[in-house]
């Protein structure tokens, strides 16, 4: 086993390779058609796939592909894939039965036209922090915000986007979320601190997005008359979130959700028996790309992890820090680059935790601040990436190409910005 870890090192530029391969390809790929949503991210991946067992040349063949194929049937991938597979049946029994016209008609008489957009963002920031996970929320929300897309006439990329970008506040924010308490663990400080601090510079950016939506709302306007609310068929959706707040694994959420809906939908004479079966088969097979695309980022992320494209990321940042600001914009790169490289934020910081902890004491910088930048440029990155599971499952319960959310993902980029601005202006100075 030593063997095999010494010697399968690659330069490193060609460990990275594969994400390269991934980005140009897309990129000529979909200006030669004319149109970025006329090639499928699948095909996309199963070239970088391709590619990235090829190019690892120091294993045999059957080795590569072994290797691919472990990296796709990792716990948190399978975790990932059990999840889709539960939303996808939940999303399509929900809307089966009527649950989201249900909930929409109940928001629209709620919500005045122009804080349609705001409210629905702060909805998303608010469970979010409640449950702390981006992609509970984003299960709970994105069916809603697609009906109501629909009845208002607003673009489906944009409110898909406004529930994505409340998801990522809380998982930034959260006490309970898993990024939080890994940043704060690496970094050996207390979560009411990285609150603190975190949100004295991500709060600046989610006012100035509600401000956004605000003015955006302006322009909408609910249908005339709005249809009565079913009230029986909106229980699904509120034991979706009384349990996703109340801390319940988000598994077992939709387990339940699935459960009350069908149950529902059935004393309702919403659906027969056979009806909600097929309903469930038609939302799991709706999940069919997002699954590939999981399973397939999975091989191909554990490839560059393998061939030490991490390791080179990780070394050639950490010779160049020079002074703390510099210290703070190295864990800052080394955070989000490794979260392009795993596509997930948690592993991430987990990955980076123990070296930026290192760098935080060599340099001076406050442990406070050095976990609210691990966990807001982890937050930033995942929530910008087409193959992070947010986007991926956003994009699939909208029936969307996740490259559609993308420039409609105002938090997450604002965020971003505002937590670069912090270190190169020194802020909060208490903590700087």
């Amino acid at each position: 086993m030593g063997k095999e870890v010494s010697s399968r090192k690659m330069p490193g530029l060609r460990a990275l390779s594969p994400l390269f391969v991934f980005m140009g390809f897309y990129l000529i790929s979909a200006i030669a058609a004319g149109d970025f949503y006329k090639v499928p991210i699948t095909v996309v991946f199963l070239v970088v796939s391709v590619y990235a067992v090829l190019t690892t040349v120091t294993l045999p063949l059957s080795r590569r592909v072994e290797r691919f194929s472990r990296g796709a049937a990792d716990k948190n991938i399978l975790l990932m894939i059990w999840i889709f597979i539960l939303a996808g049946a939940f999303a399509q029994t929900a809307k089966a039965m009527g649950a989201i016209d249900a909930t929409v008609n109940l928001t629209l008489l709620i919500l005045p036209d122009n804080l349609l957009l705001a409210g629905v963002f702060l909805a998303s920031c608010f469970i979010s922090l409640s449950i702390g996970t981006s992609v509970g929320t984003i299960v709970a929300l994105v069916p809603v915000a697609a009906g109501l897309a629909d009845e208002t006439h607003l673009s489906l990329p944009l409110m898909t986007a406004v529930v994505v970008g409340g998801a990522f506040f809380g998982d930034n924010l959260s006490f309970i979320s898993d990024t939080t308490i890994a940043a704060t663990r690496t970094q050996g400080c207390r979560m009411r601190d990285k609150f603190r601090v975190n949100s004295l510079i991500v709060l600046p950016a989610a006012l100035l997005v509600l401000l956004i939506y605000v003015f955006m709302g302006g322009t909408v306007s609910a249908p005339d008359e709005l249809k009565s609310v079913e009230w029986s068929k909106v229980l699904p959706y509120l034991a979706v979130l009384v349990l996703a707040i109340a801390g319940m694994d988000v598994s077992f959420v939709l387990v339940i959700g699935l459960l009350t809906a069908g149950i529902v939908g059935l004393c309702s004479g919403g659906f027969g028996l056979f009806d909600w079966y097929q309903a469930m088969g038609e939302g799991i097979t709706g999940m069919g790309e997002l699954i590939v695309v999981t399973l397939l980022a999975g091989g191909v992320l554990e490839l560059i992890r393998f061939n030490g494209g991490i390791d080179y990321i990780i070394a050639g940042l950490t010779r160049r820090i020079r002074g703390k600001r510099g210290a703070e914009i190295g864990i800052a790169a080394l955070v989000s680059i490794a979260n392009l490289c795993t596509a997930n934020n948690t592993i991430a910081v987990i990955t980076i935790g123990p070296i930026a902890k290192d760098i935080a004491e060599r340099f001076g910088v406050d442990p406070r601040k050095s976990a609210s930048i691990l966990d807001t440029f982890s937050c930033f990155v995942q929530g910008l990436i087409p193959y992070g599971a947010q986007l991926l499952i956003a994009s699939g319960l909208a029936a969307i190409s996740p490259f559609e959310i993308i420039r409609y993902l105002y938090y997450p980029a604002l965020m971003g910005l505002f937590a670069l601005l912090a270190i190169l202006f020194r802020y909060p100075k208490r903590y700087s």
